[in-house]
Protein backbone atom coordinates (compact mmCIF):
# COMPACT_ATOMS: atom_id res chain seq x y z
CA UNK A 1 0.00 0.00 0.00
CA UNK A 2 1.43 3.35 -1.05
CA UNK A 3 0.88 6.41 1.13
CA UNK A 4 1.67 9.97 0.03
CA UNK A 5 2.07 13.19 2.02
CA UNK A 6 2.34 16.93 1.39
CA UNK A 7 5.91 16.66 0.13
CA UNK A 8 4.71 14.25 -2.58
CA UNK A 9 2.15 16.72 -3.95
CA UNK A 10 2.71 19.80 -6.11
CA UNK A 11 -0.10 22.23 -5.32
CA UNK A 12 1.03 24.54 -8.12
CA UNK A 13 -0.42 22.01 -10.60
CA UNK A 14 -3.95 23.04 -9.57
CA UNK A 15 -3.45 26.45 -7.96
CA UNK A 16 -4.71 28.44 -10.95
CA UNK A 17 -6.89 25.79 -12.58
CA UNK A 18 -10.65 26.15 -12.58
CA UNK A 19 -11.93 23.60 -10.06
CA UNK A 20 -15.67 23.02 -10.14
CA UNK A 21 -17.36 21.49 -7.10
CA UNK A 22 -20.67 19.86 -8.02
CA UNK A 23 -22.87 20.19 -4.97
CA UNK A 24 -22.62 22.13 -1.72
CA UNK A 25 -23.58 19.66 0.97
CA UNK A 26 -21.30 18.42 3.73
CA UNK A 27 -18.44 17.32 1.45
CA UNK A 28 -18.92 20.08 -1.15
CA UNK A 29 -18.77 22.80 1.48
CA UNK A 30 -15.58 21.32 2.97
CA UNK A 31 -13.76 20.71 -0.32
CA UNK A 32 -14.55 24.14 -1.74
CA UNK A 33 -13.48 26.10 1.34
CA UNK A 34 -10.38 23.99 2.03
CA UNK A 35 -9.23 24.37 -1.59
CA UNK A 36 -9.79 28.11 -1.51
CA UNK A 37 -8.01 28.57 1.81
CA UNK A 38 -5.10 26.45 0.57
CA UNK A 39 -4.62 29.01 -2.20
CA UNK A 40 -6.67 27.73 -5.14
CA UNK A 41 -7.60 30.85 -7.07
CA UNK A 42 -10.54 29.67 -9.17
CA UNK A 43 -12.91 27.47 -7.16
CA UNK A 44 -16.51 27.49 -8.40
CA UNK A 45 -19.51 25.73 -6.88
CA UNK A 46 -21.86 24.29 -9.52
CA UNK A 47 -25.51 24.56 -8.46
CA UNK A 48 -28.80 24.34 -10.30
CA UNK A 49 -30.54 27.63 -10.99
CA UNK A 50 -32.61 28.63 -7.98
CA UNK A 51 -30.78 26.32 -5.55
CA UNK A 52 -31.03 27.35 -1.91
CA UNK A 53 -27.28 26.67 -1.64
CA UNK A 54 -26.36 29.59 -3.91
CA UNK A 55 -26.73 32.02 -1.01
CA UNK A 56 -24.86 29.67 1.34
CA UNK A 57 -21.91 29.60 -1.06
CA UNK A 58 -22.00 33.35 -1.54
CA UNK A 59 -22.10 33.94 2.22
CA UNK A 60 -18.74 32.18 2.62
CA UNK A 61 -17.15 33.97 -0.33
CA UNK A 62 -17.54 31.32 -3.01
CA UNK A 63 -18.64 31.91 -6.57
CA UNK A 64 -21.39 29.71 -8.02
CA UNK A 65 -22.51 28.93 -11.58
CA UNK A 66 -24.95 26.50 -13.14
CA UNK A 67 -23.33 23.11 -13.87
CA UNK A 68 -23.71 23.57 -17.63
CA UNK A 69 -21.87 26.89 -17.56
CA UNK A 70 -19.32 25.98 -14.91
CA UNK A 71 -17.88 22.99 -16.76
CA UNK A 72 -17.39 24.71 -20.14
CA UNK A 73 -13.95 25.94 -19.10
CA UNK A 74 -13.35 23.70 -16.07
CA UNK A 75 -10.07 21.87 -15.57
CA UNK A 76 -11.26 19.62 -12.73
CA UNK A 77 -14.88 18.74 -11.97
CA UNK A 78 -15.44 17.10 -8.58
CA UNK A 79 -18.73 15.20 -8.19
CA UNK A 80 -20.02 15.80 -4.66
CA UNK A 81 -23.73 15.56 -5.41
CA UNK A 82 -25.54 12.52 -3.94
CA UNK A 83 -24.58 9.20 -5.57
CA UNK A 84 -28.10 8.62 -6.85
CA UNK A 85 -28.14 11.92 -8.77
CA UNK A 86 -24.72 11.76 -10.39
CA UNK A 87 -25.62 9.74 -13.49
CA UNK A 88 -28.37 12.17 -14.53
CA UNK A 89 -26.16 15.19 -13.79
CA UNK A 90 -23.32 13.77 -15.88
CA UNK A 91 -25.44 12.74 -18.84
CA UNK A 92 -27.60 15.86 -19.05
CA UNK A 93 -25.37 18.67 -17.79
CA UNK A 94 -21.72 17.65 -17.83
CA UNK A 95 -20.87 15.45 -20.80
CA UNK A 96 -22.47 17.74 -23.43
CA UNK A 97 -20.70 20.81 -22.04
CA UNK A 98 -17.39 19.89 -20.43
CA UNK A 99 -14.34 20.98 -22.39
CA UNK A 100 -12.04 18.43 -23.94
CA UNK A 101 -9.25 16.93 -21.80
CA UNK A 102 -10.67 18.02 -18.46
CA UNK A 103 -10.61 15.77 -15.40
CA UNK A 104 -13.58 14.21 -13.64
CA UNK A 105 -13.08 13.57 -9.93
CA UNK A 106 -15.20 11.58 -7.49
CA UNK A 107 -15.23 11.19 -3.71
CA UNK A 108 -16.80 7.73 -3.92
CA UNK A 109 -16.35 5.02 -6.53
CA UNK A 110 -19.96 3.87 -6.92
CA UNK A 111 -20.94 5.52 -10.21
CA UNK A 112 -17.71 4.65 -11.98
CA UNK A 113 -17.19 1.15 -10.57
CA UNK A 114 -20.74 0.03 -11.33
CA UNK A 115 -20.67 1.82 -14.71
CA UNK A 116 -23.62 4.10 -14.03
CA UNK A 117 -21.42 6.79 -15.54
CA UNK A 118 -19.33 6.06 -18.62
CA UNK A 119 -16.98 9.05 -18.92
CA UNK A 120 -16.14 10.54 -22.29
CA UNK A 121 -12.94 9.08 -23.70
CA UNK A 122 -10.93 12.32 -23.57
CA UNK A 123 -11.42 12.86 -19.83
CA UNK A 124 -9.13 11.92 -16.95
CA UNK A 125 -11.02 10.15 -14.15
CA UNK A 126 -9.69 9.97 -10.59
CA UNK A 127 -11.02 9.65 -7.08
CA UNK A 128 -10.18 11.55 -3.91
CA UNK A 129 -12.17 10.06 -1.04
CA UNK A 130 -11.70 11.58 2.43
CA UNK A 131 -12.15 8.95 5.15
CA UNK A 132 -14.56 11.03 7.14
CA UNK A 133 -17.72 13.12 6.74
CA UNK A 134 -17.45 16.60 5.29
CA UNK A 135 -17.87 18.30 8.65
CA UNK A 136 -14.80 16.43 9.87
CA UNK A 137 -12.85 17.22 6.68
CA UNK A 138 -13.53 20.89 7.35
CA UNK A 139 -13.03 20.73 11.10
CA UNK A 140 -9.66 18.97 10.96
CA UNK A 141 -8.44 21.36 8.27
CA UNK A 142 -9.33 24.36 10.45
CA UNK A 143 -7.32 22.79 13.29
CA UNK A 144 -4.28 22.67 11.01
CA UNK A 145 -4.56 18.97 10.24
CA UNK A 146 -6.52 16.87 7.82
CA UNK A 147 -8.50 13.69 7.25
CA UNK A 148 -6.72 10.83 5.45
CA UNK A 149 -7.78 10.52 1.81
CA UNK A 150 -7.89 7.67 -0.67
CA UNK A 151 -6.67 8.21 -4.22
CA UNK A 152 -7.51 6.05 -7.23
CA UNK A 153 -7.03 6.52 -10.95
CA UNK A 154 -9.58 5.10 -13.39
CA UNK A 155 -8.44 6.88 -16.60
CA UNK A 156 -5.18 8.71 -17.13
CA UNK A 157 -5.59 10.24 -20.59
CA UNK A 158 -3.35 13.22 -19.84
CA UNK A 159 -0.61 11.19 -18.15
CA UNK A 160 -0.99 13.59 -15.21
CA UNK A 161 -4.12 12.35 -13.43
CA UNK A 162 -2.33 11.02 -10.36
CA UNK A 163 -0.34 14.22 -9.89
CA UNK A 164 -3.55 16.28 -10.15
CA UNK A 165 -5.23 14.00 -7.65
CA UNK A 166 -2.38 14.22 -5.16
CA UNK A 167 -2.41 18.01 -5.39
CA UNK A 168 -6.17 18.11 -4.83
CA UNK A 169 -6.07 15.65 -1.92
CA UNK A 170 -3.27 17.55 -0.23
CA UNK A 171 -5.09 20.86 -0.65
CA UNK A 172 -8.17 19.63 1.20
CA UNK A 173 -5.99 18.42 4.09
CA UNK A 174 -5.16 14.83 3.16
CA UNK A 175 -1.47 15.51 2.70
CA UNK A 176 -1.05 16.12 6.43
CA UNK A 177 -2.45 12.74 7.47
CA UNK A 178 -1.83 10.52 4.46
CA UNK A 179 -3.13 9.94 0.92
CA UNK A 180 -3.55 6.21 0.42
CA UNK A 181 -3.49 4.65 -3.05
CA UNK A 182 -6.31 2.25 -3.88
CA UNK A 183 -8.73 1.40 -6.71
CA UNK A 184 -12.31 2.43 -7.46
CA UNK A 185 -13.41 -1.18 -6.88
CA UNK A 186 -11.69 -1.57 -3.51
CA UNK A 187 -12.85 1.81 -2.18
CA UNK A 188 -16.42 1.36 -3.35
CA UNK A 189 -16.99 -2.18 -2.14
CA UNK A 190 -15.27 -1.79 1.24
CA UNK A 191 -16.98 1.56 1.85
CA UNK A 192 -20.46 0.16 1.17
CA UNK A 193 -19.72 -2.91 3.29
CA UNK A 194 -18.46 -0.87 6.24
CA UNK A 195 -21.46 1.46 6.11
CA UNK A 196 -24.03 -1.32 5.88
CA UNK A 197 -22.69 -3.89 8.32
CA UNK A 198 -20.74 -1.91 10.93
CA UNK A 199 -20.66 1.88 10.89
CA UNK A 200 -24.27 2.72 10.05
CA UNK A 201 -26.53 -0.29 9.55
CA UNK A 202 -24.85 -2.60 12.06
CA UNK A 203 -24.29 -0.02 14.77
CA UNK A 204 -27.73 1.61 14.48
CA UNK A 205 -29.44 -1.79 14.68
CA UNK A 206 -27.29 -2.83 17.65
CA UNK A 207 -28.07 0.40 19.52
CA UNK A 208 -31.79 0.27 18.73
CA UNK A 209 -32.16 -3.37 19.75
CA UNK A 210 -30.23 -2.80 22.96
CA UNK A 211 -32.39 0.21 23.83
CA UNK A 212 -35.62 -1.67 23.09
CA UNK A 213 -34.52 -4.71 25.11
CA UNK A 214 -33.96 -2.63 28.24
CA UNK A 215 -37.15 -0.57 27.86
CA UNK A 216 -39.27 -3.68 27.19
CA UNK A 217 -37.80 -5.22 30.36
CA UNK A 218 -39.09 -2.26 32.38
CA UNK A 219 -35.99 -0.09 32.68
CA UNK A 220 -36.22 3.68 32.31
CA UNK A 221 -35.79 4.86 28.70
CA UNK A 222 -33.33 7.47 29.94
CA UNK A 223 -31.11 4.77 31.44
CA UNK A 224 -31.39 2.72 28.25
CA UNK A 225 -30.37 5.76 26.18
CA UNK A 226 -27.28 6.43 28.25
CA UNK A 227 -26.15 2.80 28.28
CA UNK A 228 -26.85 1.94 24.64
CA UNK A 229 -26.29 5.20 22.73
CA UNK A 230 -24.74 8.05 24.70
CA UNK A 231 -21.74 6.07 25.94
CA UNK A 232 -20.93 4.70 22.48
CA UNK A 233 -18.90 7.86 21.85
CA UNK A 234 -16.76 7.25 24.92
CA UNK A 235 -15.90 3.74 23.75
CA UNK A 236 -15.34 4.73 20.11
CA UNK A 237 -13.07 7.61 21.12
CA UNK A 238 -10.85 5.16 23.01
CA UNK A 239 -10.69 2.83 20.00
CA UNK A 240 -10.04 5.77 17.65
CA UNK A 241 -7.16 6.83 19.86
CA UNK A 242 -5.45 3.46 20.25
CA UNK A 243 -7.43 0.53 18.89
CA UNK A 244 -9.41 -2.13 20.72
CA UNK A 245 -6.57 -2.87 23.14
CA UNK A 246 -6.58 0.78 24.26
CA UNK A 247 -10.32 0.63 24.90
CA UNK A 248 -10.07 -2.65 26.82
CA UNK A 249 -7.21 -1.26 28.91
CA UNK A 250 -9.38 1.72 29.86
CA UNK A 251 -12.57 -0.04 30.91
CA UNK A 252 -13.17 -2.07 34.07
CA UNK A 253 -12.23 -5.74 34.32
CA UNK A 254 -15.93 -6.50 34.68
CA UNK A 255 -16.72 -4.74 31.41
CA UNK A 256 -13.79 -6.42 29.66
CA UNK A 257 -14.85 -9.89 30.84
CA UNK A 258 -18.38 -9.21 29.60
CA UNK A 259 -16.91 -8.03 26.29
CA UNK A 260 -15.07 -11.31 25.69
CA UNK A 261 -17.80 -13.64 26.92
CA UNK A 262 -21.06 -11.95 25.82
CA UNK A 263 -20.14 -9.89 22.75
CA UNK A 264 -19.64 -12.93 20.49
CA UNK A 265 -23.07 -14.22 21.53
CA UNK A 266 -24.69 -11.06 20.15
CA UNK A 267 -22.58 -10.63 17.02
CA UNK A 268 -21.82 -14.25 16.20
CA UNK A 269 -21.03 -16.62 13.35
CA UNK A 270 -24.55 -16.22 12.00
CA UNK A 271 -23.97 -12.45 11.92
CA UNK A 272 -20.74 -13.03 10.01
CA UNK A 273 -22.50 -15.26 7.49
CA UNK A 274 -25.04 -12.50 6.94
CA UNK A 275 -22.18 -10.04 6.45
CA UNK A 276 -20.77 -12.32 3.76
CA UNK A 277 -24.14 -12.32 1.98
CA UNK A 278 -24.30 -8.53 2.17
CA UNK A 279 -20.78 -8.29 0.74
CA UNK A 280 -21.81 -10.54 -2.14
CA UNK A 281 -24.82 -8.29 -2.83
CA UNK A 282 -22.44 -5.33 -2.99
CA UNK A 283 -19.96 -7.09 -5.26
CA UNK A 284 -22.49 -8.38 -7.76
CA UNK A 285 -24.38 -5.08 -8.02
CA UNK A 286 -27.56 -6.25 -6.27
CA UNK A 287 -27.43 -3.44 -3.68
CA UNK A 288 -26.70 -0.69 -6.19
CA UNK A 289 -29.54 -1.84 -8.46
CA UNK A 290 -31.92 -1.94 -5.49
CA UNK A 291 -30.90 1.57 -4.41
CA UNK A 292 -31.09 3.05 -7.91
CA UNK A 293 -34.51 1.44 -8.48
CA UNK A 294 -35.67 2.93 -5.18
CA UNK A 295 -34.39 6.34 -6.25
CA UNK A 296 -36.12 6.14 -9.64
CA UNK A 297 -39.41 5.19 -7.96
CA UNK A 298 -39.35 8.41 -5.93
CA UNK A 299 -37.60 7.04 -2.81
CA UNK A 300 -41.00 6.20 -1.27
CA UNK A 301 -39.79 3.33 0.93
CA UNK A 302 -36.56 5.15 1.76
CA UNK A 303 -38.39 8.27 2.94
CA UNK A 304 -40.82 6.19 4.99
CA UNK A 305 -37.96 4.37 6.72
CA UNK A 306 -36.31 7.73 7.45
CA UNK A 307 -39.56 9.08 8.91
CA UNK A 308 -40.14 5.96 11.00
CA UNK A 309 -36.61 6.13 12.40
CA UNK A 310 -37.03 9.78 13.36
CA UNK A 311 -40.16 8.92 15.38
CA UNK A 312 -38.54 6.13 17.40
CA UNK A 313 -38.62 6.56 21.19
CA UNK A 314 -34.82 6.68 21.34
CA UNK A 315 -34.87 9.97 19.39
CA UNK A 316 -37.46 11.55 21.68
CA UNK A 317 -35.61 10.51 24.83
CA UNK A 318 -32.26 11.52 23.36
CA UNK A 319 -33.43 15.02 22.43
CA UNK A 320 -34.66 15.57 25.99
CA UNK A 321 -31.44 14.34 27.57
CA UNK A 322 -29.17 16.25 25.17
CA UNK A 323 -31.01 19.48 26.04
CA UNK A 324 -29.73 18.95 29.60
CA UNK A 325 -26.14 18.83 28.30
CA UNK A 326 -25.61 22.20 26.56
CA UNK A 327 -21.93 21.47 25.91
CA UNK A 328 -22.98 18.93 23.27
CA UNK A 329 -24.84 21.57 21.24
CA UNK A 330 -22.02 24.09 21.61
CA UNK A 331 -19.59 21.64 20.02
CA UNK A 332 -21.85 20.24 17.31
CA UNK A 333 -20.22 19.00 14.09
CA UNK A 334 -23.53 19.22 12.23
CA UNK A 335 -25.11 22.64 12.66
CA UNK A 336 -27.73 22.61 9.88
CA UNK A 337 -30.16 19.91 11.01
Amino acid sequence: MKVYYEQDADFNLIKDKKIVILGFGSQGHAHALNLKESGATNVVVALREGSSSIKKASDVGLKSETPELAVKDADIVMFLAPDENQQEIYETMIEPNIKKSSALAFAHGLNIHFKLITPREDLDVFMIAPKGPGHTVRGEYLKGGGVPCLIAIDKDVSGNAKELGLAYASAIGGGKSGIIETTFKEECETDLFGEQTVLCGGLMSLITNGFETLVEAGYAPEMAYFECLHEVKLIVDLMYEGGMANMRYSISNTAEFGDYTRGPRVVNQQSKETMKKILKEIQDGTFVKEWMDEHKSGQIKFKQMRADGAKHQIEEVGAKLRSMMPWIASNKLVKDI
